[in-house]
């Protein structure tokens, strides 16, 4: 996720790391290296002068140039600047207190709207405990309404649909009719799309809108299509005067034109982000936390957020008093290994830790998570004891288990090589931060 941007000002921070003090020519030097990585980045070029303007007048302000500590008054600084452009403070989600809270997902063909409709019911589902249900109106699309029964059947939401109808404004009415009568918290309305902006298609928006009066009406976004997002963007809100803007495929896009660009330019938040292709990657937008990611801070955030999901209190404490008596096994890295899994990918998790440099640390390495599995598949063919008390894998014990894991004895001596020696750094650091989901990962295996 934004790995152009984030390269560059790892350049850009590594340059003037070391200097004592920042002299006129650097900050300038500084601007100029800012200014043409956004504008490569495909930032929008108002955007671009108006953040380098404040960044400017802040440091001045500040008098950055005769502080004892530039560097870090320079990324606090960009920091700030960055978390305004990409807007503010986070932008929570409005519930009704009267049911059902009616949203309106609306966008072009091809932005990922069916897809982020189940993804935002799945996200009001497990973190805010609603019932929600999905209204299929588009009926224009082929399948388009097998794919949302499809992906809602994964998380047990209910879809109202109606085979027969070419009226996706009365389907929409009966739809919230229906759900409201099975108490549904949250309706989601997915709309058709075109493959651009047409009168036809503006006109049954709005008359949808008119008709449903939603409580809040979502834009779904392709990330990766930079200012061409952000003109769609300013059609849609001349139109429909929609609510907020969800950002998909930002995973696959590594400069952040339009994430950096749309909200400055549009005037309106960034509600969603979605990160992958699982249901599961669909987060809140945080301008903050992305500010951080994007400067090469990492996501510590979020990071834990997605770790309190799966490893509770209890275990965790569980885990920091066998590493603090050096007593950890294969039992629990098999555990630990299956919450990173659940985390995402193992490029995803890297990528919210706070590494300075991360970029040119991992260039060229591919984290593979197939290799995630073939570690799993040699934890399990060792016997519980073999788990328990690694010392005792002997020559003929790695041929059984290597036989039975599909691998080769020098992939069994390599794990528990990095084992014994992961065992003992985490020992070492056992005074300083917890276990919470990804300690024991901390060296790759």
């Amino acid at each position: 996720m934004f790995e152009f941007l984030t390269s560059k000002f790892e350049d850009l921070f590594f340059k003037i790391k070391n200097k004592g003090k920042i002299s006129p020519k650097d900050l300038d030097d500084a601007l100029r290296e800012i200014k043409l990585a956004l504008l490569e980045a495909d930032v929008n070029f108002g955007v671009v002068k108006e953040l380098l303007e404040n960044i400017k007048n802040k440091a001045l302000g500040e008098n950055i140039l005769e502080s004892l500590s530039p560097f870090q008054q320079v990324i606090k600084i960009v920091n700030e600047e960055m978390t305004k452009i990409l807007g503010g403070g986070s932008s929570l989600i409005n519930f009704s207190q009267r049911i059902p809270t009616v949203i309106m997902l609306v966008g072009l063909q091809g932005t990922g709207k069916t897809t982020a409709s189940v993804k935002l019911a799945n996200l009001l589902k497990s973190k805010y405990a609603k019932k929600v249900g999905l209204i299929a109106a588009d009926i224009y699309r082929p399948a388009a309404i097998l794919q949302l029964i499809d992906y809602s059947g994964k998380i047990n939401c209910e879809v109202y649909h109606e085979d027969n109808s070419a009226d996706p404004v009365l389907i929409a009415k009966n739809g919230i009719d229906h759900l409201r009568k099975n108490y549904s918290d949250v309706v989601i309305v997915d709309t058709a799309g075109r493959l651009q902006i047409d009168e036809e298609m503006m006109a049954e928006a709005v008359s949808i809108k008119k008709e449903i009066k939603p409580h809040q009406i979502y834009l779904v976004v392709d990330s990766m299509s930079g200012q061409e997002a952000v003109n769609v963007a300013k059609e849609f809100n001349q139109k429909l005067e929609y609510d907020g803007i969800i950002l998909t495929k930002l995973d696959s896009d590594s400069r952040g034109g339009a994430a950096l660009s749309i909200n400055h330019v549009i005037k309106k938040p960034i509600k969603f982000i979605s990160t992958g292709e699982k249901i599961e990657d669909f987060d809140i937008f945080y301008p903050d936390r992305m500010a951080s990611r994007i400067l090469g801070m990492g996501d510590v955030l979020s990071l834990i957020e997605k770790t309190e999901k799966i490893i509770d209190d209890k275990k965790a404490k569980e885990l920091e008093e066998k590493i603090y008596k050096n007593e950890l096994d294969f039992e629990d890295f098999v555990f630990q290994l299956k919450s990173i899994k659940k985390m995402g990918s193992f490029d995803k998790i890297l990528g919210m830790l706070p590494m300075m440099g991360k970029s040119k640390a991992l260039k060229g390495i591919s984290i593979d998570d197939r290799q995630l599995d073939k570690i799993e598949a040699i934890i399990n063919s060792m016997t519980i004891e073999e788990r328990r008390r690694p010392n005792v894998i002997d020559g003929s014990r790695k041929k059984r288990i290597a036989g039975g894991s599909g691998t080769n004895v020098s992939d069994v001596n390599s794990l528990l090589k990095q084992f014994e020696n992961t065992r003992h750094l985490l020992k070492q650091f056992s005074g300083g931060v917890g276990m919470k989901g990804f300690d024991f990962m901390k060296r790759r295996f």
